[in-house]
């Protein structure tokens, strides 16, 4: 049961610090209110003028000369937009093997070095535990920078206040909806609810989604907030930003209320496609999941016509928070100012139920060196109780001995003598047998280590595969609905071979002067050296802009060419994380073969009927060769004797070059590396789990295009691949 201590939940947020302090009665089993403090920041922290670290401190001092926290624990929470929370399903595994998968797939999810974040995790369904092994579990793992908690941190260690609980807001949000909203208190009532929650905090610059059954958790940041709100008034209405946040909150009061809500419509619009895009995603991945309603918190929320915006674009039917309903105490819960903003305190009243143990969510980013001492330091006493007994046991026991000291006889201590001797005969005779059984289990871990040798390196095909993917162009917004081929920035690969070079300075050597134009000047002059491999990319593209600048070869150039060269390769439409290029060891990329482009006929409807493709001179495999659809046939056809339309347009084909010196996650940011223990195998080994010809993804990366399938509609047929190789499909689009 939680102790039976005061505690206060704190947000500082970007507009004020909202405090609730709570106290647990065992009792009566109920959660009291038994204070709160709401202190407004002078000037909203994101604004140009204001002095972030200033106003917090100033903050935080008004609040310490209200209320004495001298006895109670203080936990705060951290900005959900700066931490990381990913949600992953463990395969079966043994019960006391879940600590290091958890570690080896945080090294996998967190695109920073473990030493450089704080990390926890927590199971949260399933985990079903048969015959030694756990089945079937979902773990949050959740981090953040190690600068960010500390920061966060500072004003506190200043004001000499300790710091408890460290927390994400999303999980703070998650407690007040489970426990309060939904009036889950005990484990069981967290699992076998099939209707899902939303639950929308609108901040000032940013909205946290969070999808819940209770059981299951499911985190995104939306990138709008009061403060676009503010703006767009700003803007249209030629205002202040101090008279446009005033008139945003007393829209209904202004001398033309039509013409406010006029200039806020693209930003409602806005703010409803970017839920929207996240709950289809969502649904998506979550194919059987019912969503029953909308919870909305935070003061943005207090929008005037946007929870109504919300209900009639969303469908859903969406509420806002308007009393606490696992807490009693009616000095705090109706005062009128708590009332007035009790949209606000829902983070800082799901970090006081958190630490009062009262929820289901037990982690937390606190540093584990500060939790460390703080543990030490709480034993002390303790200690020092048990070192005095031992002192007073050790003078007692040494009196006694002296007494019988003084009364020695040599028959006493002979058998004593002979007794240690064959101790000691002993001790060496066990030394030898430790000393034999330590190497022989040096051999055995040597052994183990290399049959799971390979463990390591199994994503590392898959993440290359998964780089070249991003790194090609793609249609985003209005060009997804192209329908000329001529207009999609497109490119689509062919075939990917990789050649293992014991020395790839042979390979850079080898390159004329027409390759080397696509290399950077510090590239010509260093070129790579040692083992590794040289990944050839066989491909083509129609694509044709109205300028004439920028098609052909410089398509390929400006995009796919500069995108290999980058350390990260980051999508403007992605919901994921950057993706790692150069990260993981890909250089030099060059365009090998460019022939001018060729002319070809393209049927935007489909070719007559009597005119298909041969796929002559196209080797088995190849979309278009013998076996597969004929190139540019459509399920519907021209009508019989109707001219098919077609135009004449330019195909580009090229084969691209680049190095890839296999880099695992251990090793990355390294300064020195052995290539040797970094090669993820012989390009004809299949990574584990995969069917040989069948291309591979990861969790989040979009399926490759399975071999064989037809190429752009209406197009004649495809470029030839690179002679020796197998089609991957690696597709562009």
């Amino acid at each position: 049961m939680a102790e039976n201590r005061a505690v206060w939940g704190v947000d500082i947020g970007q507009a004020g610090l909202k405090a609730v302090r709570l106290k647990y009665a065992e009792q009566a089993e109920q959660v009291l209110a038994v204070g709160f403090d709401y202190i407004p920041h002078p000037k909203i922290l994101s604004q140009p003028d204001a002095i972030p670290k200033d106003l917090i401190r100033q903050a935080l001092e008004t609040f310490l000369s209200r209320n004495d926290v001298t006895g109670d624990l203080i936990s705060i929470s951290l900005p959900g937009h700066s931490a990381l929370a990913r949600f992953i399903q463990l395969p079966p595994v043994e019960s006391s093997k879940v600590g290091d998968v958890v570690k080896y797939e945080a090294r996998q999810q967190i695109p920073f070095a473990l030493e450089d974040v704080i990390w926890d995790y927590q199971t949260l369904s399933g985990g079903i535990v048969e015959s030694g092994f756990m089945l079937g579990a979902e773990v949050g793992l959740f981090a953040m920078k190690n600068d960010q908690v500390y920061e966060a941190m500072e004003p506190f260690n200043e004001a000499k206040v300790e710091v408890e609980l460290v927390q994400l807001a999303p999980l703070a949000m998650y407690n007040v909806l489970c426990y309060d909203q939904l009036g889950m208190r005990e484990p069981e009532d967290y699992e076998g609810h099939e209707e899902y929650t939303i639950m929308l905090d609108m901040g000032t610059d940013n909205t946290t989604l969070l999808v819940t059954n209770g059981e299951k958790i499911w985190i995104r940041n939306v990138p709008v907030g009061g403060n676009h709100f503010t703006r767009a008034l700003t803007k249209d209405m030629k205002l202040t930003f101090a008279k446009a946040e005033h008139l945003k909150c007393n829209a209904t009061k202004s001398p033309d209320p039509r013409a406010v809500f006029q200039a806020l419509r693209p930003v409602f619009n806005d703010y409803v496609n970017e839920i929207q895009r996240s709950i289809g995603y969502f649904s998506s991945v979550n194919r059987e999941a019912k969503i029953s309603r909308v919870v909305g918190v935070g003061n943005g929320f207090k929008l005037a016509g946007l929870q109504k915006f919300l209900q009639q674009n969303l469908q859903y039917d969406v509420q806002r928070v308007e009393m606490f309903n696992g807490a009693v105490g009616d000095t705090v819960l109706n005062a009128p100012v708590f009332q007035e903003n009790i949209m606000s305190f829902v983070v800082p009243y799901g970090l006081a139920l958190q630490t009062l143990k009262l929820t289901r969510i037990h982690t937390t980013l606190l540093p584990p060196e500060i939790a460390v001492a703080r543990r030490i330091r709480r034993k002390k006493p303790w200690a020092v109780v048990t070192a005095a007994s031992l002192l007073l046991g050790l003078a007692t026991s040494i009196m006694g001995y002296a007494n019988a000291a003084g009364a020695v006889h040599e028959d006493r201590f002979g058998k004593a003598e002979s007794d240690a001797d064959s101790f000691k005969a002993k001790i060496g005779t066990e030394q030898e047998n430790y000393k034999g059984a330590t190497e022989e289990h040096t051999e055995l871990v040597k052994e183990g280590t290399h049959l799971v040798g390979y463990i390591d390196k199994q994503h590392l095909w898959m993440e290359l595969f998964r780089a070249i993917n991003e790194c090609l162009p793609r249609p985003i917004g209005a060009q997804r609905d192209e329908e000329d081929i001529v207009k999609i920035p497109r490119i689509t690969i062919r075939s990917v071979t990789a050649e293992r070079k014991k020395d790839l300075k042979e390979w850079f050597e080898a390159l004329n002067e027409s390759n080397r134009k696509y290399l950077t000047e510090d590239e010509r002059k260093t070129g790579p050296e040692g083992p590794g491999y040289v990944i050839k990319l066989a491909g083509e593209h129609f694509y044709a802009p109205e300028d004439r600048t920028g098609g052909g070869i410089i398509f390929v150039r400006d995009t796919l060419v500069q995108n290999l060269r980058k350390q990260f390769v980051e999508r403007p439409d992605n919901l994921f994380d950057p993706v790692a290029v150069g990260h993981i060891g890909i250089s030099y990329p060059v365009i090998t073969f460019n022939p001018p482009p060729s002319k070809v006929d393209w049927y935007p409807k489909g070719p007559p009927k009597n005119q298909a493709n041969t796929g002559a001179g196209l080797p088995p495999g190849i979309p278009g060769a013998p076996g597969f659809p004929a190139a540019g046939v459509r399920t519907t056809q021209p009508a019989a004797g109707a001219k098919a339309e077609f135009k004449t347009i330019d195909r580009t084909v090229f084969t691209l070059e680049f190095v890839w010196k296999a880099l695992p996650p251990a090793l990355r940011g390294l300064e020195t590396v052995n290539e040797s223990g970094a090669d993820p195998g012989e390009p004809g080994d299949v990574p584990p789990g995969t069917t040989p010809g069948v291309p591979t993804t990861e969790p989040g990366v979009p399926p490759a295009a399975v071999p064989g399938t037809p190429p752009p509609s209406g197009l004649p047929g495809t470029p030839p691949a690179v002679p020796g190789t197998v089609p991957t499909g690696v597709p562009g689009t």
